[in-house]
């Protein structure tokens, strides 16, 4: 008979089982997920609404990118796919462990045999699956109304980039969670988290066309790096393989610090704060 850590919660069984657990575990959330259809249909549309406003204000302008200029509707095509990206993989993410936890959701699994780490990795693959739907409504839109397309040689390199950004914002999503003490206060954390530094680091407006020292102040947050490594990927001007290691590892380093924040905070019981 499976028996359970009183401290952990943790399954104390063959560890082949895990995957198993994980798939029934990530089925069961991705139905609640797609039960709640405003939050799916608001979560693709917002980025597209942003792209086609953002694209119609400013279609004939040009931006400056590393070997040229592109038009400013393609420049947009990556910013928004990683602010899609950040809003299923944190904003997303943190909200419904906040609620699962306050709600007490997370208090009555610990009590059965589905170990932890099976309920996180299976919440960290719907944010992770809702970021990839949102990356590929962003593309097939970008190439068909703005003539966004990445070059082969680069596409590789777009693929690393999102699935390194969706991991690392999972992991600032679970920290984030274990900061914030009840349901109320998670939209305007997120909120005040996020949206200065979109602005500060190219999605919403051209980094060129930023003040250096905000530029420069985005440098060491998480979103630049994300945004400006989709971008060389989008960029026709790129040589090789677009691949830049610098953006991944600041991407890693901001996974692995909220990955440790995560696991130290993790709270199964309602704070009710």
């Amino acid at each position: 008979m499976t028996a359970i850590s009183p401290n952990t919660g943790l399954v104390a069984g063959p560890h082949h089982q895990l995957p198993v657990l994980v798939g029934h575990q990530f089925h069961a959330d991705l139905r609640c997920y797609l039960r709640n259809t405003q939050s799916v249909v608001f979560t693709l549309l917002l980025p597209v609404l942003f792209l086609v406003i953002l694209a119609s204000i400013f279609r004939n302008a040009t931006v400056k990118v590393p070997g040229g200029t592109i038009k400013e509707s393609v420049y947009y095509v990556p910013g928004l796919i990683a602010y899609g990206l950040i809003m299923a993989a944190f904003s997303n993410l943190a909200l419904s462990v906040v609620r699962n936890r306050e709600s007490g959701i997370y208090k009555r699994r610990r009590a059965t045999p589905l170990p932890a780490s099976a309920v996180i990795a299976a919440r960290a693959a719907v944010a992770v699956l809702t970021a990839l739907a949102i990356t590929v409504v962003m593309l097939g839109i970008g190439w068909a109304a703005y003539g966004a397309s990445i070059p082969g040689r680069t596409a590789p390199a777009f693929v690393l980039d999102v699935i390194v950004g969706a991991a690392a914002f999972c992991c600032l999503g679970f920290a984030a969670a274990s900061l914030i003490r009840n349901v109320d206060a998670v939209q305007p954390v997120i909120w005040v988290t996020v949206l200065p530094l979109c602005f500060i680091s190219g999605i919403f407006i051209p980094i060129s066309a930023l003040p250096a020292g905000l530029a420069y102040i985005s440098y060491v947050f998480p979103v630049h790096p994300l945004a400006a490594a989709l971008l060389e990927a989008y960029n026709p001007y790129t040589a090789g393989s677009g691949l830049n290691w610098g953006y991944l590892a600041i991407l890693a380093a901001w996974g692995v610090a909220g990955l440790i924040i995560a696991v130290r905070r993790f709270s199964w019981l309602p704070r009710g704060g």
